[in-house]
């Protein structure tokens, strides 16, 4: 699709933003997570709709946890689904950027390396549970996962405070992040989650129940209030406008890039 786009424009353009834009889960997530927050007060409803986003048991949640697991998924996949694809998408525009330099016209471009995370991501969320006879091939999708994501997640704990309009908060909300999110198995969900947390001045984690048994996360932003409706709405906000704020840093940052490129390229004129 990316050398289509390079031969034929007309053809292969709308077909590469459309695969892009499939890269990207942002839109979904937020629907997705608004549908549990509209069922509210039916619980029973509530619950229903959460079931289809989270992996733990939500059979016996009330009201105050089911709003706690939205919060959680919202910050968590907010990695998982926009920001690490758009990361790696942004990686491969740079290397598009810079193909004249390079003499290799051949470089992955933006959808490959979009559509390789996404195949690593899909496989983790597939095969990613750790247990049974099939532990190490799920353990080698979830470190695969945890590879590709370990950037992109640190990114957004730094970047989060921008969004928050809380410039001056950057060091010690990455540093708190970081510090929080440490305890969690992964090394990445725990960071998402407490970066979010911390921006939206909400306290997360706790106690879950999945199907294997109970597992206690950390707790993050101990200081901030319980989540309620408002607060996923805000965490959902800051993830709309990070977003904004990384293409505003990215693309005129790409289009130096690849003029620089150009310009240099064996050949250009001087």
């Amino acid at each position: 699709i990316e050398a289509l786009a390079r031969r034929a424009p007309l053809v292969g353009t709308p077909l590469l933003l459309l695969g892009l834009a499939s890269a990207l889960a942002g839109g979904s997530l937020e629907r997705a997570v608004r549908d549990v927050l509209e069922a509210l007060p039916d619980v029973p409803l509530a619950r229903e709709r959460l079931a289809r986003i989270v992996g733990r048991q939500v059979s016996q949640l009330p009201e105050a946890e089911i709003l706690r697991a939205a919060a959680e998924t919202a910050a968590e996949n907010a990695v998982d689904g926009l920001f690490a694809p758009l990361f790696w998408m942004l990686v491969g525009a740079a290397l598009l950027a810079l193909g004249p330099l390079l003499l290799s016209p051949q470089l992955p471009g933006p959808l490959a390396l979009a559509w390789s995370f996404k195949a690593a991501s899909t496989l983790d969320s597939m095969l990613g549970y750790r247990h049974g006879r099939l532990r190490w091939l799920g353990t080698a999708g979830a470190r695969l996962d945890d590879l590709l994501t370990w950037l992109p997640t640190r990114l957004v704990a730094l970047t989060l405070p921008l969004a928050a309009g809380r410039p001056r908060q950057t060091l010690r909300w990455f540093r708190a992040a970081l510090r929080d999110g440490a305890p969690d198995p992964s090394p990445n969900a725990g960071v998402s989650e407490a970066a979010f947390a911390h921006a939206a001045g909400v306290r997360l984690g706790g106690a879950n129940t999945y199907a294997d048994g109970v597992r206690i996360k950390p707790i993050l932003a101990a200081t901030g209030s319980t989540p309620d409706a408002a607060a996923v709405a805000r965490i959902l906000a800051l993830g709309d406008r990070l977003e904004l704020i990384w293409l505003l840093v990215a693309l005129p940052a790409l289009w130096a890039l690849s003029a620089a490129a150009a310009g240099r390229a064996p050949g250009a004129d001087q």
